[in-house]
């Protein structure tokens, strides 16, 4: 099982479900975010961080729909706190 290095170092296993959640909640279709959290599922490797996954996946976003890429980023300024 891979496990993902989250921001404050506890580490817990890869769940491509939270990245198509995440994805919805930016605009993307479900079958799209279905097929990113698939990519990098198949790319992750044990120890992979949070931020290596999102730098991934707003590059994916930026390429098919920038708005989906703004939406994530408008996300996490203002519901989570931060940036980068």
């Amino acid at each position: 099982m891979v496990m993902v290095k989250k921001r404050d170092g506890r580490k817990e296993p890869f769940v491509p479900e939270k990245i198509v959640v995440s994805m919805i909640k930016t605009g993307a279709p479900s079958d799209y975010a279905r097929t990113i959290a698939q990519d990098i599922e198949r790319g992750a490797r044990d120890g992979i961080t949070t931020q290596e996954i999102k730098t991934k996946i707003l590059g994916m976003l930026k390429a098919k729909n920038p708005e989906w890429e703004r939406n994530w980023t408008v996300y996490d300024l203002a519901v989570k706190k931060r940036s980068g």
